[in-house]
């Protein structure tokens, strides 16, 4: 595993989403010169925005499902540019589809044409609504390709099959995260995820939502370790999906008892049907990041949990209390 990236140059699409911004600050910790790319659609420029005044920072404003060029040497390429919560997807159906298809097309196109390697995010969402338990690399999975999550389900599993041909018909470097669910500071409070959505009713004084019987699991991955887990797969030698993320299960139901714990406040559960396709278990086999990265989680849930209401907590009454106001409609038209 290569150890010294100083003045390595790194490109990383969708860097004011959640992971790209960490990303972003990952690598410029390590000495890098990065150029981080989003057409901030989902993206928030306040994530990144601590980076602007650094000389080792670029910050390109481009929609990667359109031609991308990147002037000079490119070392690493991580493509996460991608909406990657249901509230998004399901509102921008056909530039999800775009992105993990046109968009990985061109990014590997400019991997090859740069000889950089290239990481790409892929989830957990390949395994659809999974019939084994937990879930490992080798299970194809179980997914609706004409339901309304398959837009985000096989726009993932298109990215690997293109990635995987890239390396095996013109040698290039590539490497496959699937991303488990993660958590952490600069979360969209409004993004339809399990915790923001949670943490954001906690602080408003809402009763928190819970979706079927609450009965359905997921494993949560503090932002910290996920980030790790990712740097460490590019730097390896493996070029096969690897699993990123916390093997440490609960279901829906006891989670929201844990958040109204952690808040200290008073509301009461109520409970909605379920979303056509929602995962009912999601449960991560980690046993290759552990044998070829070296990587196990470090973070348990309290303290990441913590770390994160905190972060919420921080939020203007404004940013609180303001619905998702994104206009999506431009993105929808071809």
């Amino acid at each position: 595993m290569e150890t010294n990236l100083e003045n390595k140059r790194v490109l990383i699409t969708g860097a004011a989403g959640f992971l790209g911004s960490h990303l972003c600050d990952k690598f410029i910790e390590q000495g890098c010169e990065v150029i981080g790319m989003d057409n901030l659609i989902t993206g928030e420029l306040k994530n990144i925005e601590h980076l602007f005044g650094l000389e080792k920072f670029t910050f390109y404003h481009h929609d990667v499902t359109k031609f991308v060029h990147v002037p000079g040497r490119v070392d690493y390429i991580l493509h996460f540019a991608s909406p990657a919560s249901p509230i998004d997807y399901l509102k921008i159906p056909i530039q999800t589809l775009k992105v993990g298809s046109l968009g990985t097309h061109n990014l590997l196109g400019l991997a090859k044409e740069k000889k950089a390697r290239i990481l790409i995010a892929s989830t957990s969402e390949v395994y659809g609504d999974p019939l084994v338990h937990p879930q490992n690399e080798s299970y194809y999975g179980n997914v609706n390709t004409i339901g309304p999550r398959g837009v985000y389900d096989e726009a993932k599993r298109f990215q690997e099959s293109i990635t995987m041909a890239y390396h095996r018909f013109h040698g290039l470097e590539t490497r496959i995260v699937r991303i488990f669910n993660t958590y952490g500071p600069r979360m969209r409070l409004n993004d339809g995820r399990v915790i923001p959505a949670f943490m954001g009713q906690a602080l408003r004084g809402e009763d928190l939502t819970v979706f079927g019987d609450g009965l359905q699991t997921r494993s949560f991955c503090y932002v910290d370790d996920q980030i790790d887990g990712i740097f460490r797969l590019l730097l390896s030698d493996y070029s096969l999906p690897v699993n990123i993320g916390n093997p440490d299960e609960i279901s829906i139901l006891d989670f929201a008892e844990e958040i109204i714990k952690l808040t200290g406040t008073e509301q009461k559960i109520v409970f909605k049907p379920l979303p056509k396709d929602d995962p009912l278990q999601r449960q991560p086999d980690i046993t290759k990041a552990k044998e070829i990265l070296g990587w196990d989680v470090k973070t348990q849930r309290v303290e990441g949990m913590r770390k994160t209401f905190e972060y919420f907590k921080g939020l203007t009454e404004e940013e609180l209390f303001k619905k998702e106001h994104k206009d999506f409609s431009k993105h929808n038209k071809r």
